[in-house]
């Protein structure tokens, strides 16, 4: 009965999340937000909703913060496997000697925000009991970065992002859609994601107690996967569309807002012990994932495409072995 609840509740976030990703780009682009970087943060903050409500509700209301951390630690594995998906989508030849360079910065920044989450997971005890009102300095730093990060890619891909967003409102012809509309549609389905999200949270930490499998193990896989088709749906599109950038910024720019959300989890915690509680299985978790980021960045600047048109790539081959590999280390673990 729970594995019925789980899958309804996750094909329940699909369906809505995927109306909420396109009313929030409609949004962006008729309140003139979607000028450059504030659209594409707005839209990874959207897709993120469903990790942010069901790691909040995991900390603050379940106690359960390696579910939360396993989620977030999951989606950013799935996200970046979620490259070799769209580059089998996106044929002939490999999606990523179609992008630009400039994603390196998005991956670059990743690395480091990630490295910042092995730290907190692997000397949390030590760390614990230092910070400000609750909140951990490692908490602290990952915000003071991800927002100086979040200026450097502005700064970086203003011109570029815009283009995607002009493109993309034209092809979905958003002239028909209300403004009215547009926020009823978005309100609605954000009120939603949260009720789903907390449904999804409470599934999660049955589901570990009833079969045995760690919460950071569950998080990593069950949760993960469900809070991610979000950025699934938004990816496969925006290759559709051709635009290649958007789907690339989309995965790695939504780890980077995920990451961004252990320091909200940390504020909701409220008693300074988040990441003493989080286990050193979400630290292998942050490993895997810079090495899957490291594939990327090799595969941007080194650009081969397959010699045959329906192949798939050695990018897409490595970041598919290393998430399996990274479920297996998990299980193994737990």
């Amino acid at each position: 009965m729970i594995w019925a609840e789980f899958v309804v509740c996750a094909v329940l976030i699909i369906t809505v999340s995927t109306v909420l990703s396109r009313y929030g780009d409609v949004l962006a682009e008729k309140t003139g937000l979607g000028q450059a970087w504030v659209g594409a943060i707005l839209l990874a903050g959207v897709t993120s909703l469903p990790e942010l409500v069901s790691g909040v509700s995991a900390v603050a209301w379940l106690g359960a913060p390696n579910l939360a951390a396993g989620s977030i630690m999951g989606s950013c594995l799935f996200n970046l496997a979620l490259i070799a998906f769209v580059d089998l989508a996106y044929q002939p030849g490999s999606i990523l000697a179609k992008a630009q360079e400039g994603h390196i910065l998005s991956a670059g920044l990743g690395v480091l925000l990630l490295g910042l989450v092995g730290i907190g997971a692997l000397l949390g005890p030590g760390l614990n009991g230092f910070g400000i009102s609750g909140f951990s300095l490692v908490s602290l730093a990952i915000v003071i970065l991800y927002f100086v990060g979040a200026r450097l890619i502005a700064r970086f891909e203003q011109r570029r992002l815009a283009e995607v967003l002009e493109q993309e409102a034209e092809v979905r012809h958003y002239d028909q859609i209300s403004l009215a509309r547009a926020y009823s549609a978005f309100i609605l389905s954000a009120v939603a994601v949260v009720g789903l999200g907390i449904w999804l949270a409470s599934v999660g930490d049955r589901l570990s107690a009833e079969t045995g499998l760690s919460r950071s193990f569950v998080g990593s896989l069950f949760v993960a996967v469900s809070t991610s088709l979000p950025e699934v749906a938004t990816s496969l599109a925006a290759v559709r569309l051709g635009a290649i950038d958007l789907a690339i910024s989309n995965a790695l720019g939504s780890n980077l807002f995920n990451v961004m959300l252990l320091a909200v989890f940390d504020l909701a915690d409220g008693r300074s012990n988040f990441w003493a509680a989080v286990s050193s299985a979400n630290a292998l978790s942050a490993v895997i994932a810079i090495m899957m980021t490291g594939v990327v960045v090799v595969s941007l600047i080194y650009r081969a495409s397959p010699r045959t048109p329906y192949r798939i790539t050695w990018d897409g081959f490595a970041l598919m072995l290393m998430y399996l590999g990274a479920i297996l280390a998990l299980y193994w673990a737990g």
